[in-house]
């Protein structure tokens, strides 16, 4: 079932975005709003599925969510003053017939009344409130989408930290599988009298250093899915929940070159990116506040109209009544209040001058993730070139080495120096295409792009 969560998302923040890789269904919420406890982890999970999960699970989404709710029952709040208020209001009281003032005299009084009330003018203040109001929902709106962003741009980091760690320990679980092999030609060597007791030793030493290394890259692997399973938002640790760990499908080395042109990337940053169209939506609200601020010295007049029901008669019953309507205006202006709707106004005014350097500031800082998003991107492409090259060369030399160690022209010092330049590069190779995949990542969000994974 989808979720109610996962839809404000995309109709407030993502229109264009939808949902289209998806391995299962997100877990359901609770009445309270709250992530259902009962969600289990999953036998497989790839990086749509976490993107996905994120949107519905991940708190600063759902804070960023509530943000909108809220400021939606601001809105509610400020526009009740352009619709009629009803009120209804009564009093009953009972005294001693001696301190009555009524004639004859009386040892109880009630009466009750109706009225409606409408605010005719207030110097513009009521609209610009809900013009402000509004303005301000849809920042809020806006930020929803830079969270998601941000949040989004980190859960693809942590997988692929998460995949960068299962890999390792492939390369190292290799090399140890290699350096154990070359442990046994050795004693195989040594047996035949073709080398020394030396050899057999190095070997041995070789295998010791090489298994610090896998085991370090077994708790990096740990560690990566804690903070994974942090960011997307996921709580069951209950069970076998808190043992179990998914399958994690995707690779590294599944990437494209992608090119961006400077120029075009930083005019599609400044059109695209929420943050600086929610401040402009604040910018406009910040020049309503200071509409309302200076109504405060314009009159208030307001509309009303009350029908009353009070006791009339000797008796104190509802047929001995007197009743009927009253309807008026009532006006009030503030000539003179010691300056206080000034200082409401200057407030605003440097409130609404703060926003708009918050504007400029926010573009500069805009202008150069671009451009520092561009040049990782270009450093992490030149890295995954020449890292492959590397890789070609070390597996070439591994070769050659093991095929002069064979025949006798070369020591087991060059065979294992060369498994150790043929591991070292297939890390450094990982961690290129680990580093292109977030470079990459992180310029599609520094140009504004939706993740291309949810877009439809």
């Amino acid at each position: 079932m989808k979720t109610s969560l996962r839809s404000l998302v995309l109709a407030l923040a993502l229109p264009v975005v939808t949902v289209c890789v998806l391995m299962a269904e997100p877990p359901p919420f609770q009445r309270d709003g709250r992530p259902d406890p009962s969600y289990e982890v999953p036998e497989e999970l790839n990086l749509a599925y976490a993107l996905s999960f994120a949107l519905d699970n991940n708190y600063a989404i759902r804070q960023a969510q509530e943000r909108i709710k809220e400021q939606e029952g601001v809105i509610l709040e400020v526009r009740s003053r352009q619709i009629p208020n009803v009120s209804a209001n009564g009093d009953f009281s009972g005294n001693d017939k001696e301190v009555s003032s009524a004639m004859p005299a009386q040892n109880r009084d009630w009466g009750f009344a109706v009225q409606a009330t409408q605010v005719v003018y207030a110097g513009g203040g009521v609209r610009a409130s809900v013009k402000g109001s509004t303005l301000v929902r849809e920042a809020a709106a806006l930020e929803l989408q830079g969270v998601i962003n941000e949040q989004l741009l980190l859960v693809r980091t942590r997988f692929f930290a998460v995949l960068l760690a299962q890999q390792r320990i492939g390369v190292q679980e290799e090399n140890v599988k290699l350096l154990e092999e070359q442990l046994k030609d050795a004693r195989n060597r040594f047996e035949a009298g073709a080398v020394s007791n030396f050899e057999v030793l190095r070997a041995e030493v070789a295998l010791a250093n090489g298994r610090p290394a896998l085991i370090t890259s077994r708790n990096f692997l740990r560690i990566a899915i804690e903070e994974l399973r942090q960011v997307i938002g996921f709580t069951n640790v209950s069970g076998a929940n808190i043992s179990k760990t998914p399958q994690f499908v995707g690779s590294l080395s599944e990437i494209e070159q992608k090119a961006y042109d400077m120029r075009d990337a930083l005019t599609r940053a400044r059109a695209n990116r929420p943050e600086l169209q929610r401040l402009a939506k604040l910018e406009g609200a910040g020049e309503q506040r200071v509409v309302v601020s200076r109504a405060g010295a314009l009159p208030q007049v307001a509309a009303f109209g009350r029908y009353d029901w009070v006791r009339g008669g000797p008796s104190n019953g509802w047929g001995d009544r007197r009743d009927g309507w009253t309807a008026g205006l009532q006006a009030q202006w503030d000539i003179f209040d010691g300056r206080a709707t000034a200082g409401r106004v200057a407030q605003a005014k440097s409130q609404l001058m703060q926003t708009k350097l918050a504007v400029d500031e926010t573009t500069l800082a805009i202008d150069v993730e671009v451009r520092r998003a561009h040049s990782s991107l270009t450093e992490a492409w030149e890295l995954v070139d020449a890292s492959g090259k590397v890789v070609e060369q070390a597996n070439e030399a591994l070769r050659l080495a093991n095929v002069r160690y064979g025949a006798g022209t070369a020591t087991q010092l060059d065979v294992l120096t060369s498994q150790v330049a043929l591991t070292e590069a297939r890390l450094n190779q990982l961690v290129a295409y680990f580093n292109y995949n977030i470079a990459l990542a992180a310029m599609r969000k520094a140009v504004g792009e939706a993740d291309p994974l949810l877009q439809g």
